[in-house]
């Protein structure tokens, strides 16, 4: 006897297409694999090979995989070199797999490609949390799920006010305007209570970042690129929701799939955090190729700053590539306020400074266009413009 819904015709019916299987490929001296071998895990078969931490593996022999999980030895060089080379040569989802991995390496992996990092001795419900991703994009009907090859600029605000979402504005219709990265330029705004990044830029959307985690696993690429608004520069903008959000209803796995998505379809990713600290955003933080501290020099704002980077480092995270930008910079303002002083607050050198021009920037919000339309070689715009090049050579998409 056959069984149909109400609502379902033959010609709707379709029967799921056979998943490709997931190789594992951990070392049998460190790793009691003998519970994997054969099972069947977020509907993908598992199959196992035993391989030392550092031994080659042919990046060929991952073509037909669903996705392969590769053991990382944290405390060796060829190993994570062997992680990296496989991510750069195939587009197999990669699944890195250590033993209590420090932040660092993780940073490292993902970086290098990584879907997900998880700890060993291999745990089911873990491994399955990080296939299950995939198997719903590929039943999905995405043909590739490959790793993220953008990169993601992550602008932090020294204090609410600083101006760091009117300067990430105009940087990202400056990277759009000029190609950095070689594809499409995305500023997401994940400030879900104050953010106004897309109003700034003269653009009223329809949709939001809301819409995106309504999604849960329905999101891919083609809802990312239908929810983000496109600006004259061609600058592609995901706004704020339209209502405030408290900060805790994101969680860290939403806004990073969301970033995720981002990084594969876009050449350059800008997102604007909140002000306040939350576990997502320091996420986030770890995640990011480099992380921008927008601060005025001044005693409050070098005291929020300084405040800002001491916790990034309680949280492990001082490796991380990070630069600071004094906004609303005015010369004068070095004569109360001497460049050794400001290394002693900050313990670094401020990166970068915007000249103050108020009159030139509130224009250029209130008509959403790049600073440069409103007043051309302007100080302002030229700092922007030296900001917008110096961020992308060191995240490596400039020369």
């Amino acid at each position: 006897m056959t069984a149909m819904t109400p609502n379902e015709t033959s010609k709707s019916w379709r029967q799921p297409a056979r998943l490709a299987p997931v190789q594992l490929y951990l070392c049998d001296h460190h790793t009691d694999s003998t519970a994997f071998v054969g099972a069947r895990i977020a509907g993908f078969q598992i199959e196992v090979a035993h391989v030392e931490p550092h031994a080659a593996i042919d990046p060929h022999h991952l073509t037909p995989l669903a996705a392969a999980v590769v053991e990382v030895a944290q405390d060796d060089p060829r190993s994570i070199a062997r992680f990296q080379a496989l991510a750069s040569a195939s587009e197999t989802p990669l699944i890195a797999a250590a033993f209590n991995p420090p932040l660092a390496l993780v940073r490292t992996l993902v970086r290098a490609g990584a879907h997900d990092v998880v700890p060993l001795p291999l745990d089911l419900k873990d491994l399955e949390a990080s296939l299950a991703p995939i198997r719903d994009r590929l039943q999905a009907g995405q043909t590739s799920v490959g790793a993220a090859t953008g990169k993601l600029v992550s602008i932090v605000k020294s204090a609410g006010g600083a101006g760091a979402t009117s300067l990430l504005g105009q940087m990202a219709i400056e990277s759009a305007r000029k190609g950095i990265g070689g594809k499409e330029v995305c500023l997401i705004d994940l400030d879900v209570q104050f953010g106004d990044a897309a109003f700034q830029l003269g653009l009223q959307p329809n949709l939001s970042l809301a819409d995106l985690l309504d999604a849960g696993s329905r999101l891919d690429g083609e809802m990312l690129r239908t929810t983000a608004a496109t600006h004259s520069s061609g600058l592609k903008v995901i706004a704020a929701p339209p209502t405030m959000m408290p900060l805790e209803a994101l969680s860290s796995d939403q806004v990073l799939e969301i970033v995720e998505q981002a990084t594969r379809e876009f050449g350059l990713v800008y997102v604007d955090l909140p002000a306040n600290w939350t576990n997502w955003s320091l996420s986030l933080l770890a995640r990011s190729d480099i992380v921008l501290l927008v601060t005025e020099i001044s005693v409050t704002g070098l005291n929020r700053a300084r405040r800002q980077i001491e916790l990034i480092q309680t949280q492990d995270l001082g490796d991380l590539e990070f630069r600071v930008v004094a906004n609303r910079f005015e010369k004068g303002v070095l004569k109360q306020i001497r460049p050794a002083d400001i290394r002693q607050a900050l313990g670094r050198d401020v990166a970068f400074t915007i000249a103050n021009d108020p009159q030139v920037m509130s224009t250029a919000i209130d008509r959403g266009v790049p600073i440069d339309e409103i007043k051309r070689r302007s100080a302002i715009g030229k700092d922007i413009a030296a900001l917008t090049i110096g961020v992308a050579k060191a995240v490596g998409l400039e020369r």
